[in-house]
């Protein structure tokens, strides 16, 4: 699919000169740049709608654990003792 987009000079000029110095073409440099946008752009909304979940099954059930809970579980990661993940409670 053939996709048109007008840019200012400056930034063309700057991709121009970036695939210069990748020995790439503009064109990979900018599909390059649209995919890994749309990749972060689809992580950040999936965490978006988890934290959101995760908030409302919070209000509804009131289960949770605290960031010291977090915190003290972590620091025995990959001791001889390590603890089990701490459990939600109200």
């Amino acid at each position: 699919m053939a996709t048109s987009i007008k840019i200012e000079d400056e930034l063309k000029s700057r991709v121009q000169h970036l695939a210069g110095l990748r020995r790439r073409s503009a064109n990979w440099i900018m599909r390059e740049a649209i995919q890994q946008y749309v990749e972060r752009e689809e992580a950040r909304e999936r965490l978006k709608q988890e934290t959101l979940a995760a908030w409302a099954e919070y209000q509804e059930t009131g289960l949770h654990v605290t960031g010291d809970e977090v915190i003290a579980w972590l620091e025995t990661w990959g001791e001889e003792n390590e603890k089990p993940a701490p459990v939600c409670h109200k």
